[in-house]
C-alpha cells in the first residue's frame, strides 16, 4: 500500500466500503426470506437490526467516498487518504457488527467513534484546503 497513488488509496478504501454495503444488503434480503417478510420488519428484531445495519452504513459510507474523492482532487498525499478511508471502514466494520437489538454495544461505540473521527478529519482538510493554494502538505 506504500506505493499507491493517491487516487488509488481512494478506489481502495471506496471498493472495500462499496462491497460491505453490498455484503450488508445481502443480509437484508436473506433475513427477509427467511422471515417470509417482503416489506417493513414484520415485528422481527432479526430484520429490524438487518435493515438498520445496512441503513447506517449507507447513511455515511456516500459521504466518505465523496470526501475521499475530494480529497483525491486536491492532491492529498496517499498516506492521507488511506488514514481516513481506512478509519471511515474500521468504524463502518464495527459498527456492522455491534449492532443489537436490546444494547448498545463496545463495537457500536467503537465503529460510530471512528466514523465520526475519519469524516471530521476529512471536513477538516477540505475544509482548510480549500483555502490553501500549491501543496497541500
Amino acid at each position: 500500500m506504500a506505493d499507491m497513488t493517491t487516487a488509488q488509496a481512494a478506489a481502495l478504501w471506496s471498493g472495500l466500503m462499496i462491497l460491505l454495503m453490498v455484503v450488508l444488503a445481502i443480509r437484508v434480503i436473506m433475513t427477509r426470506q427467511k422471515h417470509g417478510i417482503g416489506l417493513g420488519d414484520g415485528g422481527q428484531p432479526e430484520l429490524t437490526v438487518a435493515g438498520r445495519t445496512f441503513g447506517n452504513c449507507a447513511e455515511y459510507v456516500p459521504v466518505g467516498v465523496g470526501a475521499l474523492a475530494l480529497l483525491t482532487l486536491l492532491g492529498m498525499p496517499a498516506y492521507a487518504v488511506h488514514a481516513v478511508g481506512g478509519v471511515l471502514f474500521l468504524g463502518r466494520l464495527l459498527h456492522s457488527f455491534g449492532l443489537a437489538p436490546d444494547k448498545v454495544t463496545l463495537a457500536r461505540k467503537a465503529g460510530m467513534g471512528l466514523t465520526f473521527l475519519s469524516l471530521i478529519t476529512a471536513a477538516g482538510m477540505l475544509i482548510v484546503h480549500a483555502f490553501i493554494r500549491g501543496q497541500p502538505f
